[in-house]
C-alpha cells in the first residue's frame, strides 16, 4: 500500500474537491440539498476573495480525503482560530489515520498563516463515530453554544431588514 500525501489544493482541484464534498453530502444524508459545483469551488476557493482552504489526501495519486477549512476569531479567547467545515474520508480509508493527518496540516497551515490557537468545528448528532473520532483526539464537546443558522430565506429577510 502506498503513503498518504497530504497536500494544499489549487484551482485545479476544483472538480475533485466538489466531488469529495459531494460523497461527504452523500453520507451525511444531505444530497438532496447539495448544490455546490467545481465552479463554485473555483471562484470562492481560490477567486479574487478566497473563503476557505483545502488539504487533500491522496493515495497512489488518487484523492481519498479532504479538510476544507477557514479562519475564525473568537472573542471569548481574544485569539485566532480555524473552522473545519467539512471532513471527508473515504469509506475504504477510514481507520488509516487519515482523518488526523488532514487535521495535523490544518493546524500547522492556520497557526503559520493567521495564527490559529485552536480548531472548532460541529458535528452531526447523529453520527456518534465521527463523535468519538474528534474525542479520542481531544476535541470536547461544547454544552453552552448551539448551532443556528439563518437559511437563505431568513437571510433575505435580514437582509432587507434597517
Amino acid at each position: 500500500m502506498s503513503a498518504v500525501c497530504i497536500r494544499h489544493t489549487t484551482a485545479s482541484d476544483s472538480a475533485v474537491i466538489a466531488k469529495m464534498l459531494s460523497h461527504l453530502a452523500d453520507d451525511l444524508g444531505d444530497s438532496d440539498v447539495f448544490s455546490t459545483t467545481a465552479e463554485i469551488i473555483a471562484e470562492h476557493g481560490f477567486g479574487a476573495q478566497v473563503m476557505f482552504h483545502v488539504v487533500i489526501a491522496e493515495r497512489g495519486g488518487e484523492p481519498v480525503g479532504l479538510a476544507l477549512y477557514f479562519p475564525q476569531f473568537s472573542t471569548t479567547k481574544g485569539q485566532p482560530g480555524v473552522y473545519v467545515q467539512d471532513l471527508w474520508i473515504s469509506a475504504a480509508e477510514r481507520g488509516n489515520h487519515i482523518g488526523q493527518q488532514l487535521l495535523a496540516a490544518v493546524a500547522t497551515h492556520s497557526e503559520g498563516a493567521w495564527g490559529a490557537s485552536y480548531i472548532k468545528l460541529a458535528v452531526y448528532a447523529d453520527n456518534p463515530r465521527a463523535k468519538h473520532f474528534y474525542e479520542r483526539l481531544g476535541f470536547k464537546e461544547n454544552l453552552i453554544e448551539t448551532a443556528m443558522i439563518a437559511d437563505t430565506n431568513s437571510f433575505n429577510t435580514l437582509r432587507g431588514a434597517t
